[in-house]
C-alpha cells in the first residue's frame, strides 16, 4: 500500500494544485509511482477520462505530471454550479445528484464512503498518493461532515502539509491563525507548513519561517519562490479569468471571448493564449466588441440558457450578430455552440424551469437539453486538419446547418454544423486548439501566419522545470518521510 501526504492551504488559490503537480512530477522522475488525489473539488474546467467519467482540470494536469492515465477516482466528488439549480454533484465520475449549498451539506457525510474506497485504489496501485485540499483548512464553519480537509484527513489517517501564500500578504496571520482556529485533533495531524509565491531576497523572510514555527509547533518545510512559468500550465480556478493576460503588441489576430457567468473549460483558451501571434481578448460585462476582432469565440457553459441571456442583458449579442453581418468569424464550442443555434429547448428543466429560449440564430441548428450527458474522448478531422480533444455536453443539436459538419470523428460521425458562408461554426468538441496542425489552420484561415508552437511539448517541458524548482527549494526526501 502507499504512503499519502496531504496539502492543505490556508485559502483558496494559494498553489495548492500546482505544488501537487510539480511534486507528482518530481517524485516520478525519482521513480515513484505517485497518484493526485482530491477528494472533493468545485470546478466548471472538468477533464474526460478514458473510463467515460470526468474528474477536476487540475487533477488531469496533476495526473499528467505523473504520466498516468486519468482516473475518476483522482477526484470522487466534483461539484459543477450550475445555473439557478445550485450544482451537479458527480460522484466517481458519473451525475449523482443536483443540490444547492444547504443541501450538499447535509449530503457531504454519505460521500464519505465514496472518497474513501476512491481514495484506497489509488493508494492499492501507487507507491505514493498527493492529496490536495480544497479551499481552506481554517474554515471551521464548515467542518462538521467536512469531506475535502480535515474531515478526510483524520478519516484517513493522513498526515497534513498547510500552504501559505506570501504573495497576497497576512501569510503569518493566515498560518498562526489556522493553527489557532481549528480542532486540536485535527491539528494534530499536520506535519509542517510551506510558505508560497514567494518574491525577492529568501533570507529576508527567514525570521517569518522561524516565527510561524515557534506559533504553530509546525516544522517550516520551505519558502517557495513564485514560479513565472505557472502561466503555460491550464489553470483550472475560474479566479485565473479575473487577471487578463499580458498584452501583445506585435500580435496579428485578435479573438474576443465574452466571459460569462457560468462559463466553463476555460482551458480551451489556453492553447490560444500561448501564441505569439494572438491576442485572446476577455470582454467583460459591457464592453462592447473591438473593431479589429478577427473571432468571436463563444466557449463552453454550464448554464447555456442563463449565460445566453446574460449574454443579451449585456447588449453584447447586438454586436456578435453585427459582426457576423459584415462578414466576421463566430465559432462556438460546446455550449457557446448551442448559443449560435435559433433555439435551446430544456423540456425537463435541466438548467431550472422547463423553457424555450431563442438563440442567436447565426446557425440553423436547434438544441434540446437532456439529462444523459455525453463524456468521451474523441478524434478526427476539421478543416482539413487532424485534431484530438473531448465531449462533454447534455444535449442534442441539429438542423440544415448540421449537415454541413464542422468536423468528421475517426469513426466516421460527423460533429457541429458550419453556415453556409463558411463564417460561423459550431462544435461540441473541446480541447481542439491544443493540436498543433488544427490551431495552425484556423489561425491562417484568419489570416495570420502558421503556428510554430508545440502546445503539448510546452506543457511536458513547464511540467519539468516546475518539478526541478520545487525540488531546489523543498527537501523531498523530508516530505516523502512524512508521508504515512
Amino acid at each position: 500500500m502507499a504512503r499519502a501526504l496531504m496539502f492543505q492551504g490556508t485559502g483558496s488559490d494559494v498553489g495548492k494544485s500546482l505544488l501537487v503537480a510539480g511534486l507528482a512530477r518530481a517524485f516520478t522522475l525519482r521513480g515513484l509511482k505517485v497518484r493526485p488525489f482530491k477528494p472533493q473539488n468545485m470546478s466548471n474546467n472538468a477533464a474526460v477520462t478514458a473510463d467515460g467519467g470526468e474528474i477536476g482540470r487540475a487533477q488531469a494536469l496533476q495526473a499528467r505530471a505523473a504520466r498516468v492515465p486519468l482516473s475518476v477516482h483522482m477526484n470522487p466528488v466534483l461539484l459543477k454550479p450550475q445555473g439557478e439549480t445550485g450544482a451537479q454533484v458527480v460522484v466517481q465520475g458519473r451525475v449523482h445528484a443536483t443540490a444547492k449549498a444547504a443541501a450538499y451539506q447535509g449530503m457531504k457525510p454519505s460521500l464519505l464512503p465514496f472518497v474513501l474506497e476512491s481514495f484506497d485504489l489509488l493508494k492499492a496501485e501507487a507507491d505514493l498518493v498527493l492529496v490536495e485540499g480544497a479551499g481552506s483548512a481554517s474554515e471551521v464553519n464548515l467542518r462538521a461532515g467536512d469531506i475535502a480537509n480535515m474531515g478526510f484527513a483524520r478519516a484517513a489517517d493522513v498526515p497534513v502539509v498547510v500552504i501559505g501564500d506570501i504573495d497576497r500578504g497576512g501569510v503569518i496571520a493566515s498560518l498562526v491563525g489556522t493553527k489557532t482556529v481549528i480542532d486540536a485533533a485535527d491539528a494534530a495531524l499536520i506535519a509542517g507548513f510551506i510558505v508560497n509565491r514567494f518574491r525577492g531576497d529568501p533570507s529576508l523572510f527567514s525570521a517569518g519561517m522561524d516565527l510561524i514555527a515557534r506559533q504553530t509547533g509546525w516544522a517550516a518545510l520551505g519558502l517557495v519562490p513564485h514560479f513565472a512559468d505557472a502561466i503555460h500550465l491550464p489553470a483550472e480556478d475560474a479566479l485565473a479569468l479575473s487577471a487578463p493576460p499580458a498584452p501583445k503588441p506585435g500580435a496579428r489576430i485578435k479573438i474576443c471571448v465574452p466571459i460569462l457567468p457560468h462559463i466553463s473549460n476555460f482551458d480551451d483558451l489556453d492553447p490560444l493564449d500561448a501564441e505569439p501571434s494572438v491576442e485572446v481578448r476577455r470582454i467583460r460585462p459591457h464592453e462592447t466588441l473591438p473593431v479589429d476582432t478577427d473571432l468571436v469565440l463563444l466557449i463552453g457553459s454550464k448554464a447555456t440558457i442563463a449565460d445566453l441571456a446574460a449574454l443579451r442583458a449585456q447588449g453584447l449579442h447586438h454586436d456578435i450578430l453585427a459582426f457576423a453581418r459584415r462578414g466576421g468569424h463566430v465559432m462556438g464550442l460546446c455550449g457557446g455552440y448551442q448559443m449560435l443555434g435559433e433555439t435551446i429547448a430544456d423540456p425537463e428543466g435541466i438548467e431550472g424551469d422547463a423553457k424555450i429560449a431563442r438563440g442567436l440564430g447565426l446557425l440553423k441548428v436547434h438544441t434540446v437539453l437532456s439529462p444523459d450527458k455525453r463524456l468521451v474522448e474523441v478524434e478526427g478531422v476539421a478543416q482539413g486538419e487532424p485534431f484530438a480533444g473531448y465531449e462533454m455536453h447534455m444535449g442534442v443539436t441539429a438542423g440544415t446547418d448540421a449537415q454541413r459538419p464542422f468536423a468528421v470523428l475517426s469513426d466516421g460521425h460527423p460533429d457541429g454544423a458550419r453556415s453556409a458562408s463558411g463564417r460561423v461554426s459550431g462544435t461540441y468538441v473541446h480541447g481542439l486548439f491544443a493540436s498543433d496542425a488544427f490551431r495552425s489552420g484556423l489561425l491562417s484561415s484568419l489570416g495570420g501566419a502558421p503556428s510554430q508552437a508545440a502546445y503539448e511539448q510546452g506543457v511536458e517541458e513547464t511540467l519539468d522545470r516546475l518539478a526541478a524548482h520545487l525540488a531546489a527549494h523543498l527537501d523531498l526526501d523530508r516530505l516523502l518521510s512524512l508521508a504515512k
